[in-house]
């Protein structure tokens, strides 16, 4: 994986050079769910669909 800091200048990088705070703001926000995600999957915190069938169902 690569450094956090260095996945956010890449990606700011690869926006419109008239992109505005907004948008780049949104891109690392992104980045930043994507990332918690993908250590949530290595540390097996995972639900099944069938746990959030349930989940919903309880709504």
């Amino acid at each position: 994986m690569i450094p956090a800091k260095q996945e956010a200048l890449e990606s700011i990088r690869k926006l419109p050079d008239d992109a505005d705070m907004e948008a780049i703001m949104y891109q690392l926000y992104v980045i930043d769910k994507v990332r918690k995600g993908q250590d949530a999957v290595n540390q097996g915190q995972l639900t099944t669909s069938e746990e959030l069938l349930r989940e919903i169902e309880q709504w």
